[in-house]
C-alpha cells in the first residue's frame, strides 16, 4: 500500500485542481448563472409595450380624479404595474411611493380586487399612490404586462424609455427618471 503526504491527492487518486483552476471554474459558473439570468429577464421582458405608450386613462380610486396618460407633461413620468398579492411588489412599494414626492407616479392595481379592496390594502399599508384599478387585466394586456411588478419611464412625448419586469431599485428608477429628463432637456 502506498501512502502520499501530498495536499494535492484526494482519496480517488486524482490530483485536486489548483487555487486558479477553481476560480476559473467559479468564474465560468457565475458568468453561466449570469447569462441565464439575463436571458430569463429578456423573455419576461419580450411582451412589454415599447415605442409610444399605451392608452391609460381612469379614474384615481382615491380621489376619483381622471388620470390620462396621453396629456402633456412637463417631466418624465412613471408607470408601474403591481398587485396586492405579489411579494415582489410588497418590497417596492415604499420606493414607489417615495418617487411619487418627486415625479408623478400613476400606478395599475393589475387583479388586486374591485377600487374598494384596493383602497382598503392601500389604507392598511398606509400608502399614498394614485392607483388605477384593472380589476380584469385589461390595461396590463395592452400594455404587455404578464407579470408584476412591472415599471415603465415616459418621456414627456409620450415615448416609453425604459421598460421593466420584476424588483427594480427606487435608486435604479430614480436615475432612469433623471435620464430621461436630462435627454429631453439636451434635445430642447
Amino acid at each position: 500500500m502506498q501512502t502520499s503526504s501530498s495536499d494535492s491527492q484526494v482519496p480517488n487518486g486524482k490530483r485536486k485542481p489548483s487555487w486558479g483552476q477553481r476560480l476559473r471554474r467559479w468564474g465560468l459558473e457565475i458568468a453561466l448563472v449570469l447569462i441565464l439570468l439575463a436571458g430569463v429577464h429578456w423573455y419576461k421582458a419580450r411582451p412589454l409595450a415599447d415605442g409610444l405608450a399605451p392608452a391609460l386613462s381612469g379614474q384615481a380610486i382615491e380621489t376619483l380624479e381622471p388620470i390620462d396618460l396621453s396629456l402633456p407633461a412637463d417631466r418624465p413620468r412613471l408607470v408601474h404595474f403591481w398587485a396586492s398579492w405579489c411579494p415582489i411588489c410588497k418590497l417596492e412599494e415604499g420606493s414607489i411611493e417615495a418617487l411619487s414626492a418627486d415625479y408623478e407616479v400613476i400606478t395599475v392595481a393589475m387583479q388586486s380586487g374591485s377600487a374598494e379592496e384596493i383602497r382598503r390594502y392601500l389604507s392598511e399599508r398606509a400608502l399614498d399612490l394614485q392607483v388605477i384599478a384593472d380589476p380584469n387585466g385589461d390595461i396590463a394586456r395592452r400594455w404587455g404586462v404578464q407579470a408584476v411588478p412591472a415599471s415603465f419611464i415616459i418621456d414627456r412625448g409620450g415615448q416609453i424609455r425604459f421598460r421593466r419586469v420584476g424588483y427594480t431599485t427606487g435608486f435604479g428608477l430614480r436615475a432612469r427618471l433623471w435620464l430621461a429628463q436630462l435627454e429631453a432637456n439636451l434635445s430642447d
